[in-house]
């Protein structure tokens, strides 16, 4: 005869059972799907790209697609532009540097571009300063960053002094430099002014000036040759500075050419949507997780297209569902930095 207890346990094991069985099928299933997305990352990304760049396209159009459409196809593109700057300009500044929590903003570009901005409104006052032409405020931007960058990498990245550590350290100097005289002008200038140099101070995603995204464009198709080109320099590089040149690799003018081109799509990033500060680390460390390996052929294109889903699915939900309850890059930042400080925490364990 059996006790009460072993019946009370007999009774319940199939719905037990039921439970364990269909816990397990639901692990299969994320456990399959996540082998299917590492299997074949850029095809699943491509995929993914064009669903958000449809439903950003036509979500709640209700009609007016003659107008809706070049508005918001413009939008997109300037997304996708400033994903490709971003994205690819952290991966290639972590290929440098060898390090995978480093981003080029390290080098002082964000502050440069505020410090520039509220010299404008200090000079000409927020209501010229508003009435600038685009194309000369934006040509100003560029030159003036890319300028500075020049300037510095030739100054402490000379054939005689290759040391891309002192580089950064002097790059985070003057980024403090420039974020103290942005702060000092703030206290000159009257609070009608610094309302405008803080709204210039942030990334605008929803506010991208049309007549600046060809010049974009144009920008990063002709650095997107050079990359391309250097793409296997890129993985010998990854091996380390000194088996790099054992291999033949024209170190000095290598590093000086991927610079150049860092310096310049961060400048055209910055200057079409303004500062972003952890948007490139956020992509690159998906990137990473997601490549079936480390090779320049495939992560390029990967950061690419991640960077892309993360703006264009990103703006539909805040533009569209949220009804601009809320501001994209703030949230960017605030996933950039928890990777941050994850990607930290992991490599002071290590």
């Amino acid at each position: 005869m059996r006790s009460p207890s072993a019946s009370t346990t007999t009774d319940t094991d199939p719905h037990t059972h039921t439970e364990s069985s269909e816990h397990g099928k639901l692990l299969g299933f994320w456990a399959r799907l996540w082998e299917t997305i590492t299997q074949h990352p850029k095809s699943i990304a491509s995929i993914i790209l064009l669903i958000s760049a449809i439903l950003f396209l036509t979500v709640n159009v209700h009609g007016h697609w003659d107008f809706a459409l070049p508005l918001r196809g413009k939008k997109l593109l300037a997304l996708m532009v400033v994903g490709y700057a971003i994205g690819v300009s952290t991966l290639l500044f972590q290929t440098l540097t060898h390090n995978p929590i480093l981003t080029p903003s390290l080098l002082g570009f964000d502050s440069l571009y505020v410090l520039l901005q509220s010299l404008l409104v200090f000079f000409l006052g927020s209501i010229s300063y508003t009435s600038i032409n685009p194309i000369t405020k934006f040509g100003l931007e560029i030159v003036l960053m890319f300028g500075a960058s020049l300037l510095l990498f030739r100054l402490l990245f000379s054939k005689s002094s290759q040391d891309l550590t002192r580089l950064i350290l002097v790059g985070v100097i003057f980024g403090v430099l420039f974020r103290s005289l942005s702060a000092l002008i703030a206290r000159l200038i009257n609070p009608d002014d610094f309302v405008v140099v803080q709204s210039a101070s942030y990334a605008q995603f929803n506010t991208v000036n049309p007549d600046l995204l060809s010049i974009s464009i144009i920008v990063c198709a002709i650095s997107a040759v050079f990359i391309w080109r250097w793409r296997y320099q890129c993985d010998v590089l990854m091996l380390g500075k000194d088996q790099a040149i054992n291999l033949g690799i024209n170190y000095q003018r290598l590093a000086f050419g991927l610079l150049t081109v860092i310096a310049i799509l961060v400048a055209t990033a910055t200057a079409l949507v303004g500062p972003v500060t952890f948007f490139g680390l956020l992509v690159c460390a998906l990137t990473n997780r997601l490549a079936r390996n480390m090779a320049h052929s495939e992560r390029l294109i990967l950061v690419s297209l991640v960077a892309m889903i993360c703006l264009v699915l990103g703006q539909t939900v805040f533009e569209q569902v949220l009804g601009m309850a809320g501001v994209l890059s703030v949230v960017i930042e605030l996933a950039g930095g928890l990777v941050f400080l994850v990607l930290i925490f992991m490599t002071h364990r290590r």
